[in-house]
């Protein structure tokens, strides 16, 4: 309900806008732009969603063979204690586990592309048995925010687009990214359980949080001691070996269980294709949605606004070209 509501707003404020500039400051093209903006946000959209399908059908198809293989049951073991306290509305073995081990490793490795099948994944699974089809259920929200908060100790894909961009130095930005999404992470948690009743202080809840702050600042540590450029191979290197390794392990763990592992790939794959269909409406919509409202400068008036605000009471406006994004 309240998507639908910010989709009309969206549409409803560009259009004012439009007349305003129309009339008022004689803009004749504003109306020519928000019209074109429509169809390359709609093309847009559509662009993404195929870009996306390739990766959706590929993970799709490792997953399944990693659920036939067994996976499900050795992540529950690993991280099912933690899972069943946060998550304590999926019970013990649900199958959405495996996806939202692989979505929360894929950030954690700054590998978005992986990411972003298992975590469509996941919520799909999760979808299956919520109760009320049309409201997220606890553990669908408490995965959100976890995916969301995007915790990061290897960002393999910022470095990239800094090198590619000319940064003087493109890994400069590890540790800052390892404490700003291990903290927002753990705010996150926090928020949703307190609002989920999960309680916080049980000991398996503690000692999992723990150890991984334990492996954070092991890392900062460690990163601390090399130089720029050992920072970038290793991330590299280590991100990419590990996200191989896990392919190789699941098909390994489909030869050992004895599965056709070729047509295991290709079940899973036909899912990861439909699944990108699915969303190709949703993208289109609200990509066109946010075009006509740039289009219209109601986006440039309301980040000014807030820029002059900012700047009336002496804060520094920086993040204010970070604003069309939130």
């Amino acid at each position: 309900m309240a998507l639908n509501y910010i989709w009309i707003f969206f549409f409803l404020t560009a259009f004012v806008f439009g007349l305003v500039k129309l009339i008022f400051f004689g803009d004749t093209s504003v109306f020519t732009e928000m019209v074109a903006s429509t169809f390359d946000m709609a093309k847009t959209g559509f662009q993404i969603s195929l870009g996306l399908t390739g990766v959706l059908t590929l993970w799709m198809g490792i997953m399944r063979i990693g659920e036939k293989g067994g996976v499900v049951r050795i992540f529950s073991r690993l991280i099912g204690p933690f899972f069943n306290k946060l998550f304590p509305d999926l019970g013990k073995d649900h199958p959405a586990y495996g996806s939202i081990m692989m979505n929360l490793a894929a950030n954690m490795l700054g590998l978005d592309n992986a990411a972003t099948p298992m975590g469509l994944q996941a919520m799909k699974e999760m979808q299956e048995t919520n109760p009320s089809k049309k409201t997220a259920s606890n553990p669908q929200i408490m995965f959100l925010v976890l995916n969301t908060s995007g915790l990061t100790i290897i960002p393999i894909s910022v470095m990239v687009y800094r090198a590619q961009m000319g940064a003087a130095d493109p890994a400069d930005i590890f540790i800052p990214i390892l404490l700003a999404t291990f903290f927002s992470t753990l705010a996150g948690v926090i928020s949703v359980s307190i609002y989920q009743k999960i309680k916080l202080f049980d000991k398996v809840i503690l000692a999992y949080l723990g150890g991984l702050s334990l492996v954070i600042f092991g890392i900062i540590a460690w990163m601390s001691t090399l130089s720029k450029d050992q920072v970038t191979l290793y991330s590299q290197v280590a991100s990419n070996l590990i996200l191989f390794s896990t392919i190789i392990s699941f098909i390994t763990l489909g030869v050992i269980r004895k599965i056709n592992v070729y047509q295991t790939f290709i079940e899973g794959a036909k899912d990861g294709f439909s699944t990108a269909i699915k969303i190709i409406p949703y993208l289109v919509a609200i990509l066109v949605a946010i075009g006509v409202f740039r289009a219209s400068g109601a986006l440039d008036f309301l980040t000014d606004g807030i820029a002059w605000v900012f700047r009336s009471l002496g804060v520094n406006t920086d993040f204010v070209d970070a604003l069309p994004t939130a």
